[in-house]
């Protein structure tokens, strides 16, 4: 009798919540004292984070290459066209009422293809709430329009998965970059050697580059607070 081979599903990554959220932004600060210094100068960041829906996505897909404050603005004239952002709802728009809620061509063909995809149970949102970060990852890139910094955000902001660093987030990036003193044209192998020091809980050290890039750009404004707002919703 052959040798029975046992197969396993890989683990769903450590998260974060409201409970442990600053105890690990301390923990990771702890460790790096630029880190430390911004919690110290500017205190904790918020919690970015949202519910794991359809809208959510949809979000996503509007913040790709273009401003907080220009994807919140096309999100939120979806709401006033729509009850409900849901797949159904969304794909009895015809194009030309999204370009009207700011959807570019290109975005409206990527909205579609996820709303389908959500609709033909291709795509079950519940269900990756159990699923690695790998597979999370596998299941996003997969559709029309999603590649890595999505399936980052996704897994940072909706499922709450504490140790990411998104490596195509220019904010991310450039905080990164200023708080190490790292030249401009730095590798992207030298930014992984330096985040891999914050695991498990890069995501929240990513948190504190994204306060610290917000922070010292901008006052405290009611401009200020629109972009986190942006981030959040």
């Amino acid at each position: 009798m052959g040798r029975i081979v046992k197969t396993t599903t890989p683990p769903v990554a450590p998260t974060f919540s409201t409970g442990n959220f600053q105890t690990l932004c301390d923990h990771v600060a702890a460790r790096d004292k630029d880190l430390k210094a911004i919690l110290k100068a500017y205190d904790y960041p918020p919690m970015w984070t949202r519910p794991n829906t359809f809208e959510s996505l949809i979000h996503i897909i509007l913040e790709q290459q273009v401003s907080l404050a220009s994807a919140l603005a096309a999100l939120n004239k979806l709401r006033e066209r729509l009850s409900k952002i849901t797949p159904a709802n969304l794909l009895a728009l015809t194009d030309e009422e999204l370009k009207a809620c700011y959807f570019s061509r290109q975005k409206t063909v990527y909205a579609r293809h996820l709303a389908e995809a959500i609709e033909s149970k291709q795509l079950s949102l519940t269900a990756m709430e159990k699923l690695s970060d790998d597979a999370v990852r596998e299941k996003i890139v997969a559709l029309k329009g999603l590649g890595n910094w999505s399936a980052d955000i996704y897994l940072m902001f909706v499922l709450r998965r504490a140790d990411l660093f998104p490596p195509g987030d220019l904010a991310a990036v450039n905080a990164l970059k200023e708080i190490k003193k790292l030249p401009k044209d730095v590798s992207k192998e030298k930014l992984a050697t330096i985040t891999a020091r914050w695991a498990p809980y890069r995501t929240v050290a990513t948190m504190i580059l994204w306060h610290y890039y917000l922070s010292v750009r901008t006052k405290k404004t009611p401009t200020t607070d629109k972009i986190e707002k942006a981030i959040v919703l």
